[in-house]
């Protein structure tokens, strides 16, 4: 890959609305598709907004009307706010674009970043972002001071964290040693140019979380590189380490379209 280009938008007092960021976003989207910029990407913190992709469920939402700003990206809701650092790459991918190539490099950037404060992160199966692993079920603690086999979570599909108290929160997967996401990421491919991205939990107030079903995940929660560290760790600290892994990952991809699996041409009878 070629030269890569960071925007950094706006932080702290100068954070970026979503919405401004949003258009910011359309706007070099349609720049690089016509290539009159390189491959870009937007750094930023935003104020408090929840946003929801496109596969968001109604009983994920926040239950008290707070508003919700419907996207145009994958994944379910999420938060962002102060303390996160985000990121939108806008890079043009080979076609038919390999999505999963691309979630997978975000990813390894991430876990290079938090390796790098002293943090080991993996990915889970199935599940995109960046986590920190909890402790095998039987060895966790029980919610509640319940046995885990009386833990609604395991019998109720309709049971709801956000109705049943801190306990269940998923600002405290950490007390409860259960896995919990650093780094969130949705993205978006149109015209085989990227957008929207990564959410990387520095040092906010994860209590955001609890008003919705983070990500639509009930059996996980979320976390933060200074409540995992145990120390104060800034976006101002961050934001030049994530660059560099970033730069380092991308601009060294062997970018190549996804593979496409054809049946094998049907074989005719002998002699015909």
């Amino acid at each position: 890959m070629g030269e890569l280009r960071f925007v950094r938008m706006g932080f702290g007092a100068e954070s970026v609305e979503y919405q401004e960021a949003w258009d910011e976003q359309r706007r070099v989207h349609a720049a690089r598709f016509a290539d009159e910029v390189p491959d870009t990407v937007l750094l930023l913190e935003h104020p408090p907004v929840y946003t929801a992709g496109r596969r968001t469920a109604d009983s994920e939402r926040p239950l008290d009307g707070t508003p919700v700003i419907d996207v145009d990206r994958g994944g379910k809701i999420t938060w962002h706010g102060p303390g996160q650092l985000v990121g939108y790459p806008i890079q043009k991918l080979p076609r038919p674009v390999d999505v999963v190539a691309h979630v997978r490099r975000l990813e390894e950037a991430l876990i290079r970043t938090c390796a790098e404060f002293g943090l080991e992160t993996t990915r889970v199966e199935g599940r995109s972002g960046v986590w920190v692993l909890g402790d095998p079920v039987e060895q966790r603690p029980s919610p509640g001071g319940l046995s885990l086999d009386f833990d609604p979570r395991l019998a109720d599909e309709e049971f709801d964290p956000r109705l049943d108290g801190p306990e269940y929160a998923p600002s405290n997967a950490g007390q409860r040693r259960e896995d919990r996401k650093i780094a969130a990421i949705g993205i978006r491919v149109a015209k085989g140019v990227t957008m929207h991205g990564f959410a990387l939990n520095v040092n906010p107030d994860n209590k955001w979380f609890d008003k919705i079903i983070p990500c639509g995940i009930r059996d996980a929660g979320v976390a933060s590189l200074a409540g995992e560290l145990g120390r104060e760790v800034t976006v101002e600290e961050v934001l030049p380490v994530v660059e560099r892994h970033l730069r380092d990952v991308l601009e060294h991809a062997d970018l190549k379209p996804r593979e496409i699996a054809r049946a094998p041409e049907p074989v005719g009878p002998s002699g015909v």
